[in-house]
């Protein structure tokens, strides 16, 4: 299977995020990029698991998180499921509040756990891998 690759314009149009942020992202080495340093100009390359990167970041965003703790999170996801990025990927997790840290925590979904959760009005947001993957997938078609 050969892996594919997109521009940094592609990848901007397919996962809803701007090139400022892209850029950003770059330089803060949140999210790096294959770069080709050969020919006329530097060539930058987003793969797909970076896409599921780029599409995380942009969707913790969209719900009024900062960039640090959506960065934070970013980190937390790659250190716990490794393999978060690959297309066959169906873990659903959450974010759920730890109120003895004070932030937000990735934890394996469980329903009994967030709805206590929403019970004593603490925030769950969800990150169903499956879904994202099924989004991107269906981007990519179009």
């Amino acid at each position: 299977m050969t892996k594919t690759f997109f521009t940094s314009k592609e990848a901007a149009r397919i996962t809803g995020c701007t090139l400022r942020q892209l850029q950003y992202w770059r330089e803060k080495e949140v999210i790096v990029p294959t770069v080709n340093a050969t020919g006329t100009g530097r060539s930058i390359y987003y793969s797909r698991p970076e896409l599921i990167k780029l599409t995380l970041m942009e969707y913790w965003l969209s719900l009024g998180l900062s960039f640090e703790m959506a960065q934070h999170l970013l980190q937390q996801l790659q250190d716990s499921e490794p393999e978060f990025a690959e297309p066959n990927n169906e873990k659903r997790m959450m974010l759920i509040w730890s109120g003895s840290e004070g932030i937000l925590r990735l934890r394996d979904f469980d329903r009994e756990t967030a709805i206590a959760s929403l019970d004593r009005g603490q925030p769950i947001i969800p990150v169903w891998l499956d879904r994202i993957h099924q989004q991107l997938n269906q981007k990519l078609k179009s």
